[in-house]
């Protein structure tokens, strides 16, 4: 009786890691049985997500792996309205600018490059035929599109969508009004935004007693280049690797940041499942890219 009392307590997100059912498929790539997994591919529809996190500092107040723990409690919630499998633990990017912090696990180029594509070609290869990465990190947000540009240099049996929210969503109106609320300084990396979803996603992780014993301060030290752009530009601003100031974060916020991503990755999902227009198009761009001398002109 207190088991149920329990989690009938706790949020969505956190419901979505609770063991399921006998009967019940869990949508976690690594839960999953052989024959179960089977089962999994056919109910998914064939799609399979890849949230896609990072290893490096949060301030001095959040966990290193606040990327991967936010985008995964959001992609499990949303995967319990529309079902679909959930690959594994996955934080392979784009995190050379945080090499100086420590915790930090920054691959090289070559691996990240190299992880990407044999990930999707053996989530193909055990059956999925439409891969959705979603990303929470923001040192992917050059890599991922270019990374689904480049998936045209062969001919692939699978597509890859990248989930790219809109802001004009319903569901955003109520982030704006809160937003207009915050001053200027509230930030980004590890500030107000990203602090406002860990208190609602893993509070227990939390330490804001520590928020202001670093500065999040943009020192703006290449402001004599404002037309060039250079890999040091993130450290040029922002040294500690914390933009901003998490004192402001609020689970309100967070929730309403939330549940605005799940609302538009449900959608996504089915939009998804729904598509045959994506496979048709690459099919007929892999058998004109082979011959481009008779492509119509």
């Amino acid at each position: 009786m207190k088991r149920i009392l329990f989690l009938l307590c706790l949020p969505g997100w956190m419901l979505a890691q609770q063991p399921q059912g006998n009967n019940s498929l869990s949508p976690k790539w690594e839960e999953l049985t052989a024959p179960d997994f089977v089962r999994a591919v056919e109910k998914s529809g064939k799609v399979c997500i890849v949230p896609l996190g990072i290893i490096e500092k949060h301030g001095p107040h959040m966990p290193l792996g606040t990327d991967l723990i936010i985008v995964r409690a959001t992609v499990l919630t949303a995967v319990r309205q529309e079902y679909a499998v959930v690959f594994p633990e996955f934080y392979t990017g784009q995190i050379n600018e945080a090499r100086h912090q420590p915790g930090t696990v920054a691959y090289s180029p070559e691996l990240v490059w190299k992880m990407l594509q044999e990930t999707c070609d053996e989530i193909a290869r055990n059956g999925f035929e439409k891969i959705i990465l979603v990303n929470g990190h923001g040192g992917n947000n050059s890599l991922l599109p270019y990374f689904c540009m480049s998936l045209l240099s062969q001919k692939r049996n699978y597509a890859v969508y990248l989930f790219q929210p809109r802001t004009d969503s319903a569901a955003h109106a109520r982030v704006e009004k809160l937003m207009k609320k915050l001053p200027p300084d509230a930030g980004g990396h590890a500030g107000t935004t990203e602090a406002s979803v860990m208190k609602v996603v893993r509070p227990d992780l939390l330490k804001m007693d520590q928020v202001s014993s670093e500065s999040g301060e943009n020192l703006n030290r290449l402001s004599a280049l404002p037309d060039a752009y250079t890999g040091i530009w993130w450290y040029a601003r922002y040294p500690n690797h914390y933009e901003g100031n998490a004192k402001y974060a609020s689970e309100e916020l967070g929730k309403a940041l939330f549940d605005e991503d799940v609302v538009q990755l449900v959608r996504m999902i089915r939009e998804v499942k729904a598509d045959t227009r994506v496979k048709e198009l690459q099919e007929q761009f892999y058998r004109e890219a082979e011959n481009p001398l008779n492509t119509k002109q």
